[in-house]
């Protein structure tokens, strides 16, 4: 089997996996379109995207339906992972440990050439780990004070009222510091470093190549192909949520 020209190659995400990336992707395209017009209201690009739209009660509306369709979306991850824990078929591949702490010691020092050969690397990196996890955690943000936000006079009956304000500058910010996350950072170690460039479709196809896998995840790469076997070993389909393309 192949991956582009020739090359053998392993499946590292599965279709839900797959599905899960393309459709959070999208939402945070509907969800950046048509939220910093209404936090930056004052800037010609952000009255042309709401007069695009038919004005920001229409962008009000796309940004909270695709904010439900995220709380669908991040309690259907929640309820897989619970269930692959409670079944336990689910490798805790995301957990971050000792090691990637001593991995980013080893990288730093490799980019000094302070060391001479590079971290060695499992399924997931500390780079992909770090990615997961600030997606867990911003989605949790971005949901908590949305909903205060959508439903402000519900929330005030329980929670004191100067909680209102307050979820709105943190919505905003966390926003705006999640754009500039997978501009900066994602987009780049996913897609545009000297070694991926110019894209990785990894996520896309849910195959990597043998090769790339060598040299991105070695460890997992020994595991898969003990020496003197041919084959990868037999695996269960990868059970960690898609968070980096490879």
């Amino acid at each position: 089997m192949s991956e582009g020209k020739g090359g053998e190659y392993v499946v590292r995400f599965s279709p839900r996996q797959r599905l899960e990336h393309c459709a959070i992707m999208l939402l945070f395209v509907v969800l950046s379109l048509t939220g910093f017009p209404q936090k930056f209201p004052d800037y010609a690009l952000s009255r042309a995207l709401s007069d695009a739209a038919g004005g920001v009660q229409v962008l009000r509306f796309l940004h909270r339906g695709a904010g439900l369709m995220l709380l669908a979306l991040s309690l259907a991850h929640f309820a897989w992972l619970i269930a692959g824990l409670a079944a336990r078929r689910l490798p805790l591949s995301m957990l971050p440990t000792r090691k990637d702490f001593e991995d980013a010691v080893i990288t730093l020092r490799y980019y000094l050439r302070l060391d001479s050969k590079p971290a060695r690397f499992d399924r997931y990196d500390y780079r992909q780990k770090f990615e997961y996890w600030g997606l867990v955690i911003g989605n949790l943000v971005m949901l908590g004070t949305g909903l205060v936000l959508m439903f402000p006079i519900l929330a005030t009956r329980y929670l004191p009222g100067e909680l209102v304000p307050v979820a709105k500058v943190a919505h905003g910010n966390e926003g705006l510091m999640a754009f500039l996350v997978v501009i900066i950072w994602h987009v780049f170690n996913a897609h545009l470093a000297p070694d991926i460039f110019p894209f990785n479709t990894t996520i896309f196809t849910g195959k990597i190549s043998k090769q790339r896998l060598l040299r991105d995840h070695p460890l997992e790469y020994e595991r898969l192909f003990p020496p003197g076997q041919l084959e990868p070993a037999p695996t269960e389909p990868p059970k960690a949520a898609p968070v980096r393309d490879g």
